[in-house]
């Protein structure tokens, strides 16, 4: 291998130690058994292996710096989430490096690309977006030089660990609450087509089905996710409608103020459970994907990682839950 490609992993992994204990070892830590020690500078020396110039003026064989992708860092979901990654990961003492890549595949590439070449020490992606509808080879090859963690998103390749919200168990539930609340022409405001978006509509489609309820494609409407479109879309729907769901709480600020430019009263729910819900008004009730659990999730799985263990779930799901407001209570 050349020595410009070695990482630290690669050290760790002819060493038979983990990749702190190479860290600790470079970096003069005297909490390194002598034996142990010997061994991994014994690779270091056969391999020509030399930090990268940041890790060095640290005095570190790491850069400890964690890469954040994340496509628009207003979208408050993903604001959300990198702010409590970034806490959470500097209470282990990481650093964090966030790229705002946009949605074009290309722009998600080059920006990978640009932390590879930084050799942080893991990348996590923020969001579904990720999840390439063809080519999701970028990510393949980040995840064979380091950990490589995708919240909310799924790509099943070797080195990617996921972590996800059952958003389709949760949209499934809505229809199911808004019927036995006697509602039979649910309406569906939706915006993008990712894996978390697809969930959403999947779940929708079935939660009719438990419910024998017909699919209305007359009642299923994509909009730009603006309050604007959200409100000139629902206004449309409304008369076709008497429940409305949605898939970003977004949209349904904007299915509200369609409902009040009416004076109309329905059940609504939302998605995300974002500051937006609160300060709806009336108070919007909303999912909840439970963002502080998938990025503690997405943390602890990472440190177990950089320790060296293995034969960790490459896929965590956990489960949603409905915050009850003004908009529709059920019971």
């Amino acid at each position: 291998m050349d020595k410009e490609t070695l990482s630290i992993y690669d050290i760790a992994e002819q060493a038979g130690v983990s990749i702190a204990t190479v860290s600790r070892v470079l970096g003069g830590s005297d909490k390194v058994r002598e034996e142990t020690r010997r061994r991994v500078l014994a690779v270091v020396e056969r391999t020509g292996y030399t930090p990268n110039a940041f890790a060095r003026g640290l005095g570190l064989g790491t850069m400890r710096m964690v890469g954040i992708l994340c496509t628009d860092i207003s979208d408050l979901f993903y604001a959300h989430a990198v702010s409590t990654l970034e806490s959470s990961l500097r209470k282990h003492g990481l650093d964090t490096l966030l790229y705002c890549t946009g949605s074009l595949p290309e722009e998600k590439r080059r920006c990978m690309e640009q932390l590879m070449a930084k050799q942080v020490d893991a990348v996590i992606l923020v969001g579904s977006a990720f999840q390439e509808v063809q080519d999701n080879s970028h990510i393949e090859q980040a995840a064979r030089q380091m950990p490589v963690i995708i919240i909310n998103g799924l790509v099943e390749c070797a080195g990617v660990y996921c972590i996800l919200c059952d958003e389709y168990a949760a949209m499934r539930e809505n229809v199911k609450l808004l019927y036995e609340r006697g509602c039979e022409r649910i309406g569906y405001l939706y915006d993008v087509d990712t894996y978390s978006g697809r969930q959403k509509l999947a779940g929708y489609y079935s939660g009719l089905a438990d419910c024998n309820l017909p699919e209305r494609p007359d009642c299923i409407v994509c909009c730009q996710r603006t309050v604007a479109a959200a409100r000139r879309e629902a206004e449309k729907l409304l008369p076709r409608v008497d429940a409305l769901l949605c898939s970003e709480d977004l949209l349904a600020v904007g299915a509200g103020k369609a409902l009040a430019t009416v004076g109309r009263e329905l059940p609504l729910i939302g998605f995300n459970n974002s500051v937006l819900a609160e300060c709806a008004s009336p108070a919007l009730t909303s999912v909840d994907n439970m963002v502080p659990s998938m990025c503690r999730n997405a943390v602890d799985t990472l440190m177990h990682l950089l320790e060296g263990e293995t034969g960790l779930p490459r896929k965590i799901v956990v489960t949603a839950t409905l915050v009850e407001r003004e908009t529709f209570r059920h019971g």
